[in-house]
């Protein structure tokens, strides 16, 4: 219901909502700006060419915690793309007329954007590893449990987890971000001066971390599909 009311216009049977309209407005923010910050890299860089190449950096010791030099060195840019994407997308929650303004509407606070970012980071974890392991070891490794008797019992409890997990990161991510919404606009409404406020502060650290936790947790996932035992 709340995503009907949400729609602007229609595209043929397609219905675009204030939600896709403020993806496509950060999309084409990231893209100008990366744009713009690699089109003419120099050896003593300006400030968006040193801005991009701190961030990349950030993010590469990041995620080499859990991947690895070698697999973060391939692995970078889509990792960097999931982490990028949710943290701008939560920070728009902390723009002006937020959740308000026709045409405005936080994308992760959305369970559709936040089912589909849970849905590309299944494929992802399993293409990756397929990619390095082969797809008979790959798919092996749910079944390698001993005694082997045990596999009739683990091998549905693998094929499970591995459903529940992008389950649960669409989840958290929505709920943790539909939830500091409400619960602002809550407190604007019984104290409208101050707490609002320190809630804005607030979601300054929230939204990064929920950028870090899902990424993290995408890293683990990928992580272990990569060990061979």
């Amino acid at each position: 219901m709340e995503e009907a009311a949400n729609v602007l216009f229609r595209i043929g049977p397609l219905e675009v909502t204030s939600t896709v309209t403020t993806m496509w407005a950060i999309i084409a923010v990231l893209g100008l700006i990366s744009f713009l910050a690699t089109r003419n890299l120099k050896e003593i860089p300006g400030p968006l060419q040193t801005g991009a190449e701190m961030a990349v950096g950030a993010l590469r010791n990041f995620f080499e915690g859990t991947l690895g030099k070698e697999h973060t060195r391939k692995y970078l840019p889509i990792m960097g793309t999931f982490f990028v994407f949710i943290i701008v997308c939560n920070y728009s929650g902390i723009l002006p007329g937020a959740g308000h303004l026709k045409g405005f509407a936080v994308p992760t606070a959305c369970l559709s954007v936040t089912a589909g970012l849970g849905v590309v980071a299944f494929f992802t974890t399993h293409v990756i590893g397929v990619k390095e392991r082969g797809l008979g070891p790959y798919l092996h490794s749910f079944a390698n449990v001993k005694p082997v008797i045990l596999v009739v019992l683990m091998l549905p409890l693998n094929l499970i987890e591995q459903v529940i997990r992008p389950v649960s990161l669409a989840l958290r991510l929505y709920g943790n971000l539909y939830g500091e919404e409400t619960v602002t606009e809550q407190l604007y409404e019984i104290f409208p001066i101050g707490a609002p406020l320190i809630m804005q502060v607030l979601s300054l650290l929230f939204c990064l971390l929920q950028a870090i936790v899902f990424t993290m947790l995408l890293s683990i996932y990928i992580s272990e599909g990569l060990e061979e035992e």
